[in-house]
Formats: structure tokens, C-alpha cells, sequence
């Protein structure tokens, strides 16, 4: 067996991130050869994968990352087993690259499409092989999308403080002076932080299931059924509405003012600011 010198493990040790003791293993096992080294070691967090590709990944962090001219936002999760495992050092690192990654990926959605993102030679299916062998635990890419201004505009993000649930929200604008008030920023993060708390089922009545839609009006009917035939229908819609003003972002009563529709605080802000604006699409991304 080879001699393994200290001057070595540590020089694996640097290159890899892994414990001194793994390093130290890696070596013995490929004979002192550094580069045989790094590939065992590389194998190794491809086992563990296999190992446990069956378990729950529900604990993790969600990143955002946002262009320095504020056109472009990716938001996205990096998932793994436990809360004791996403508070890791290597785990955070991996979470902080994949800001990197969603910024290069060409894709606006998709994790395959992020896990096959190359970064200076490196994907990022490489880095999660290298979280895993580090932390020992079942690590993946839960969402990832990303939006990029088409027209006058505005992106607004949030991340709870928990690091578990986020949002970003594309704000419309009439003129590119309206977009950059700093009253429409701090709207966009607003309503980022509403869609992060109050978790909406689409932007409006034609973003829901038509069959969740049926489905709803179908229930609302049965509850009423032994009323006088004349007012069920006017009972149902009355329901509906309120299904709609619960389910439905622009109809939501604002989180900040829950007497105001989401819609008029967008609508009374841009117009503060000299013209209008509308939401166009939003994304919430929650892991567990």
C-alpha cells in the first residue's frame, strides 16, 4: 500500500471540500493517485444517490437570483432530507451556486434543463453529486422558473424568512418610467410577499380549472338545493364569487389592506405614479 502524506490528504481535502478521513480512505484506496482520488470520492456521492433515491426530500432552501438590470428573475429550490442537513455549510454553498446556474440556464422552466446547466465545465447535476457525498443525504432540485421582461415592466420577489416558501411576480407597465418608481418596486415586493403568504390558485377566474370551476358551482348548488327554486341561482353565484375572491390573485383582498382587491392596489399605485399597470403571471415555489 502506498504511503499517504499528510501534504496529500489535505491537498485532496481542498480540492474535494470532504472530511479528512474520506480523503485520507480515497487516497489509500487508489494508491496516493490524486485524480483517481477525486473520481472515487465522486462515486461515492453517485451510491448515495442510488442508495436513497427513495426517501422525502422535504426540507431545504429556496434562492432567488435577479439580473443587475432587474429584467431578468429565476427562482428556485434545492431540497433535501432534513432541517439539520439544510442548515449545512456545504449544503448552503450548493444552495448559493444554483443562483448561478438558474442565471446561465437557457431554459425558462424545467429541473432537467437546470441540472444539465454546464457552469466552467461544471453541471450543476455535478455539484448536487458533490453536496450529497459531502452531507450523505438525498439532495434535488425541487422548482426552478424564470421570467424575463418582454415590455415595460417589473419583477418582484420575496423569500419568507424561513427560507422554505417564496414568490416573484411580473408587474406590466404602461411606460418604462412607470416600472421604475420606487412606489411599483416596493408594490412588486409586496404582492411577491402576498402569493408567498396567502398562496393563491391562479392570477384570475380564466387561470382556474375550468372543472375545479365546474366542480365548485356543482357543490354550492347541492348546498342549496332546498331553497326556493327563483334565488338558487343568484345563491350560487354569490358563492362563486366568494370561491373566486378567496382562490383568485387580482380578486384576493390585499394582504397589507384586506378591504382592497389586489387588482385596485396595483391599479391606485400605477396610476399615483403616472399610468397603469396589470399583473401579468406570478410563480410560488414551498418546499414540504
Amino acid at each position: 500500500m502506498a504511503d499517504i502524506s499528510a501534504a496529500d490528504v489535505m491537498k485532496l481535502r481542498k480540492m474535494s471540500g470532504q472530511g479528512m478521513m474520506d480523503c485520507k480512505q480515497a487516497l489509500a484506496e487508489t494508491g496516493g493517485d490524486l485524480e483517481e482520488a477525486m473520481t472515487l470520492l465522486r462515486k461515492k456521492g453517485l451510491a448515495t444517490l442510488a442508495k436513497r433515491a427513495g426517501r422525502d426530500a422535504t426540507e431545504g432552501k429556496v434562492v432567488c437570483q435577479i439580473s443587475s438590470d432587474g429584467k431578468v428573475a429565476a427562482m428556485g429550490s434545492l431540497c433535501c432530507e432534513t432541517d439539520f442537513v439544510s442548515k449545512n455549510d456545504d449544503f448552503i454553498a450548493t444552495a448559493e451556486l444554483l443562483k448561478k446556474y438558474m442565471d446561465k440556464c437557457p431554459a425558462d422552466s424545467g429541473t432537467e434543463e437546470l441540472a444539465k446547466t454546464n457552469v466552467d465545465g461544471v453541471t450543476f447535476g455535478d455539484v448536487i453529486t458533490e453536496c450529497v457525498s459531502k452531507t450523505g443525504e438525498k439532495t434535488e432540485i425541487g422548482d426552478y422558473t424564470k421570467f424575463s421582461l418582454k415590455a415595460d415592466g417589473i419583477i418582484g420577489s420575496y423569500i419568507h424568512f424561513n427560507g422554505k416558501m417564496g414568490a416573484m411576480v411580473e408587474i406590466e407597465t404602461s411606460d418604462a418610467e412607470v416600472a421604475g418608481k420606487s412606489e411599483m418596486g416596493q408594490l412588486a415586493i409586496d404582492i411577491a410577499m402576498h402569493i408567498t403568504a396567502i398562496n393563491p390558485a391562479g392570477l384570475d377566474s380564466d387561470s382556474i380549472d375550468p372543472d375545479v370551476l365546474a366542480k365548485e358551482r356543482e357543490i354550492a348548488a347541492d348546498q342549496v338545493k332546498n331553497k326556493p327554486a327563483e334565488i338558487i341561482d343568484k345563491i350560487v353565484d354569490g358563492k362563486m364569487r366568494k370561491f373566486l375572491s378567496d382562490n383568485c390573485l387580482v380578486d384576493q383582498g390585499f394582504v397589507k389592506d384586506e378591504k382592497v382587491p389586489v387588482a385596485q392596489v396595483v391599479s391606485d399605485t400605477a396610476k399615483k405614479c403616472g399610468g397603469t399597470a396589470k399583473i401579468k403571471r406570478f410563480v410560488r415555489i414551498a418546499i414540504g
